[in-house]
């Protein structure tokens, strides 16, 4: 089954032409919300008017050597690590879930575009990464949705209280797993089937819902973060450090009670 490449056996009843045109719809889905979000929101005006406030109180001009660091180290913490997160489970459901997301994905396009004709020879190393990226993305998303959502692990709220922020995780979880489920059920290839069709429409639905409502979830989240890293860590490096005091040089003190439990509480 992980072998096979479901987008060539639907490509036998659904005209590839067709699954082509679906992604780049979601393509434009993504751009237009996250254009939306950008003009409402404010948000890229907010980061270019912060620079400006850092840049004036900027201890030291940066050369173009130490900005290049800063942009590599940034890339290389920040977002392909995310450092920020800590050595915890925290980090570790999140990387699950970004770089399956970005297997899942990217093997979705190729196999779309480079493989979708019926009985087309596609390399396994492709329905190989989409199911893995896939897998990795269940169980990225189930990790955190379940046991590691601040209002779950540290208020005690239910894990089944939804809010208009889970939109994302909730449909990239919808899409990965009912994608997963389909093609299981299809390279079964069982006669008079029907629960393939249901889960094929399921993960269109759930497409649907994840690119199309960019607006309303945290999708455009992904394309912010990045741009607030770099800000961060460039504000660190000329000294302005976002207009916040440096770190204080007296000794922490705690007391013992600071050891009785991990720290949940955020």
């Amino acid at each position: 089954m992980i072998t096979n490449n479901p987008f060539s056996i639907l490509a036998e009843t659904i005209p590839s032409i067709a699954m082509q045109i679906f992604v780049i719809a979601m393509g434009v889905l993504v751009v237009l919300g996250t254009l939306i979000d950008i003009i409402h929101k404010k948000n890229v005006k907010y980061f270019f008017e912060n620079a400006k406030k850092a840049k004036k109180s900027a201890k030291k001009i940066l050369t173009t050597g130490e900005k290049t660091a800063v942009v590599f180290k940034t890339i290389a913490s920040d977002i392909a690590t995310t450092s920020e997160l800590g050595a915890g489970k925290r980090r570790v459901a999140h990387l699950l879930g970004m770089y399956g997301t970005i297997l899942f994905w990217v093997g979705s396009v190729v196999m779309i575009f480079c493989y979708a004709a019926p009985y087309a020879n596609t390399p396994s190393v492709w329905p190989i990464i989409w199911h893995v990226g896939a897998i990795m993305t269940v169980l990225g998303g189930s990790w955190f949705w379940f046991f590691l959502r601040v209002d779950v692990y540290s208020e005690a709220q239910p894990w089944y209280r939804v809010i208009q922020a889970d939109l994302f995780v909730l449909a990239l979880l919808a899409s990965s797993f009912f994608g997963l489920v389909w093609s299981i059920l299809q390279s079964l290839n069982l006669d008079d089937r029907w629960d393939d069709k249901v889960f094929l429409i399921l993960f269109i639905i759930s497409n649907l819902v994840l690119f199309g409502g960019v607006y309303w979830s945290k999708f455009a989240h992904m394309f912010y973060k990045p741009g607030a890293a770099l800000q961060k860590n460039i504000a660190e490096a000329d000294g302005s450090r976002d207009n916040m005091p440096p770190p204080a040089d007296a000794a922490k003190k705690f007391g013992l009670g600071i050891e009785r439990e991990a720290p949940k509480h955020y």
